[in-house]
């Protein structure tokens, strides 16, 4: 069972990212892992999967590319 910090607040929906794979130009939201240690998604057309870790000194960007 989830804690309460870890809890997405009713309304807002799965924290994401969006991605860009260059791989095949489509663009796609991936989002964050239960554990909460990453973002990860698979390219809808070739299967490439990106993987966005999360941790201190991160970034504010939300879009990123994948190549």
């Amino acid at each position: 069972m989830a804690d309460e910090s870890t809890k997405v607040p009713k309304g807002k929906g799965r924290p994401s990212l969006g991605i860009m794979f260059e791989c095949c130009h489509v663009y796609r939201r991936i989002f964050k892992v239960d554990d909460g240690s990453a973002y990860q998604g698979r390219c809808p057309r070739c299967g490439l999967v990106a993987r966005v870790l999360v941790g201190p000194g991160g970034s504010d960007n939300r879009v990123f590319r994948a190549y």
